[in-house]
């Protein structure tokens, strides 16, 4: 069963096009994340299913029913902004229950709600204190904690971790994916932060310009991305491209030769073209694996960045910035010559013109 269909949505502000003829289901208990820069349309996809936004045209549904004029209160969602919004004033438990007396929840229920809300989240010492003492981490389980109590079905995250630290941050992503396991209820997250995406999502919508560009699983959009736009998102450092030819069965730059026989081409024509063949830096062989691969070369180190389980090498490859990652413990200094492997079957290649996977 769907939790959440969006059909045919457009939204826009004057002459400007914010989301166009965007379409998307998202299945019940699933963790989908809205992933993309700034300015891609994510939020005000997020704030459309909130009913926060008025879309231009189109529909959204919510476990079958059309909620797409219905307030944001009778849309059974519960919402975590990036931002606490809590009331400085109340305690915690004060917080919490706001809403569900407003709503004149029983106060059997309520209680009920709020123990296992303060369970789920290990808040249980702290409901009876005031925001101003609780720490950035705190602040935050307590925002997720008041769309808790409200029992819904779906739950909305618009990047709900992004000012945290970086250590408290990987600490709450942990927590929300466990809160996930635990409740199996719908979750549509917002980010601009990869990492997150890549370990909270079931799927992963990459937005650019009001377009889903890819939808899939972290696998397929890491492996098997559609286009260059998508591949050079994910990862870090991102992906190296090289622009070549492909020429009776092989990628063509300069001295450079990679047979294709082992690549899995996106359709089944693969016929000769202009080409962007795409090389992760964690996909670039060193050492005594060399000579395993199908294809290796010789570069000249620019800069080493070391950042302890990893060691970033900078060179260039065919008069093109070239980026490796390799082991932590890898001894390589400015001026080192390092001889790498390539495997064919591990790139990708895209079209030159209309960027998409060949």
């Amino acid at each position: 069963m769907n939790s959440v269909e969006i059909r045919n949505l457009d939204l826009q502000f004057a002459s400007v096009k914010v989301l166009q003829n965007l379409n998307l289901t998202i299945g019940k208990g699933e963790f989908l994340v809205l992933l993309g820069s700034s300015g891609c349309g994510k939020s005000t996809l997020l704030n459309c299913i909130a009913g926060l936004l008025e879309p231009s045209s189109g529909q959204i549904h919510i476990n079958g029913r059309n909620v797409t004029w219905d307030e944001p209160s009778d849309r059974g969602i519960g919402m975590v902004f990036q931002s606490y919004a809590l009331y400085p004033q109340m305690s915690v438990e004060g917080n919490l229950t706001f809403g569900l007396r407003n709503a004149r929840v029983p106060k059997d229920e309520i209680s009920r709600r709020v123990r296992h809300a303060a369970q789920v989240l290990q808040i249980e010492p702290l409901l009876k204190r005031k925001p101003a003492a609780l720490s950035g981490g705190q602040r935050q389980r307590v925002a997720i904690g008041r769309a808790l109590v409200r029992d819904v079905d779906v739950f909305l995250f618009d990047e709900p971790l992004s000012n945290l630290d970086a250590k408290l941050r990987a600490d709450l992503r942990v927590e929300i994916k466990r809160l996930h396991q635990q409740l199996e209820n719908t979750m549509i997250y917002v980010t601009h932060d990869q990492i997150e995406a890549m370990t909270l999502a079931d799927r992963i919508a990459i937005l650019r310009n009001g377009q889903i560009m890819q939808l899939g699983t972290p696998d397929e959009i890491y492996n098997r991305p559609t286009n260059k736009y998508v591949a050079d998102f994910i990862g870090s450092p991102s992906m190296n491209f090289l622009d070549g030819e492909v020429l009776g069965g092989s990628f063509l730059r300069g001295d450079l030769e990679l047979p294709l026989s082992g690549y899995r081409f996106a359709s089944d024509s693969s016929g000769d073209c202009s080409a962007t063949i795409g090389i992760r830096p964690e996909h670039v062989v060193t050492g005594e694996l060399v000579d395993s691969m199908p294809v290796r070369t010789e570069v000249v180190v620019d800069m080493v960045e070391p950042m302890g389980s990893d060691t970033l090498v900078y060179t260039s490859l065919e008069d093109t910035p070239f980026h490796i990652r390799m082991d932590g413990q890898a001894r390589v200094r400015q001026n080192d010559r390092l001889v790498i492997g390539i495997d064919p079957a591990r790139t990708s290649l895209f079209d030159i013109t209309t960027e998409n996977r060949l």
